[in-house]
């Protein structure tokens, strides 16, 4: 029997509603199916995040080692394919086989007991996601992929609406991120970026000492791919310093501010769609921060 965490069907009920709760419901007749197709056997307990159930695997043919990914279909996760089979493994875990009707995904299995949190110098840790991140962002982003003008143009559309319902401190916050994205938009950039790198999108792998996971991949200025790593064990005395390395791999400095206010706009304008009565705190000082820095 395939066993679905309830966490899973609790975030997939929260976050997709009937749409959330039919791909749980589906998700053991769904796993016995591709285990069947791909000549796989579990080896292991299941594991999961917010929007996906992984299961250890290998192949009964040749013993090779994988691990059997299933999400639900959506703008982020629809692209995730594409996005590896770009890469092709480098810098990133290698796509072995796919079902584009599910979105089903048979990965390279890597040591998910040791993501790189685990790596206790947090400056160590970040140089790891510097490193990670000049190699994804080198790739020019596919045609057809999402991509961040389109993401842009509909965060800037919800801005005067978000603003009505926050306090007037956290809406200024979201107006100035809006500025600072509208001085960019018309730039919006065509790099492949991995949208989600932080210390637990990172695990520790064979063929590499370290590999990234779970890209939401789109279209767009590296800039945009910072804020995870800066929000990691956050720190303000530190994002400055984790702010300059991770420009150092992306180029342009001013527009990696601009950006980086944006995916905190974008954090902003979902906690609210959310019901949120305020932004997160941690995001308004990195916002603080880096608007000091503009200044």
């Amino acid at each position: 029997m395939i066993h679905v965490p309830e966490e899973l069907a609790v975030s997939q009920a929260k976050y997709n509603g009937e749409a959330g709760r039919a791909f749980v419901a589906a998700l053991p007749e769904r796993a016995e199916e591709f285990l069947g197709r791909w000549g796989l056997r579990v080896t292991g307990p299941s594991m999961y995040g917010m929007a996906s159930l992984v299961l250890p695997v290998e192949r009964t043919a040749d013993g090779t080692r994988a691990a059997l990914k299933m999400q639900i279909l959506d703008d982020e996760t629809e692209g995730e394919p594409i996005g590896l089979r770009v890469w092709d493994g480098a810098g990133v875990v290698r796509l072995l086989d796919h079902d584009a009707a599910t979105g089903t995904m048979l990965l390279e299995r890597l040591d998910e007991a040791r993501p790189l949190t685990s790596v206790a110098d947090t400056r160590e840790a970040l140089g790891v996601v510097a490193g990670l991140l000049a190699r994804l962002v080198a790739v020019p982003a596919p045609q057809g992929l999402r991509g961040l003008g389109d993401i842009a143009a509909g965060m800037l559309a919800e801005v005067p609406g978000a603003a009505e319902r926050l306090d007037a401190e956290d809406a200024a916050v979201l107006r100035d991120c809006a500025a600072a994205v509208r001085e960019v938009a018309g730039e919006p950039g065509d790099r492949l970026l991995h949208w989600d790198l932080h210390l637990g999108n990172i695990l520790a792998a064979e063929r590499e000492p370290w590999l990234a996971i779970d890209p939401k991949p789109l279209a767009g200025d590296p800039g945009f791919d910072l804020l995870p790593a800066l929000l990691d064990r956050f720190d303000p005395d530190e994002v400055l310093w984790r702010f300059d390395l991770l420009a150092e791999v992306v180029g342009d400095r001013e527009r990696a501010v601009a950006w980086t206010l944006g995916r905190v706009l974008q954090n902003g304008l979902w906690d609210v769609e959310d019901g949120e009565d305020g932004l997160d705190e941690e995001q308004v000082e990195v916002a603080r921060i880096l608007r000091e820095r503009r200044a």
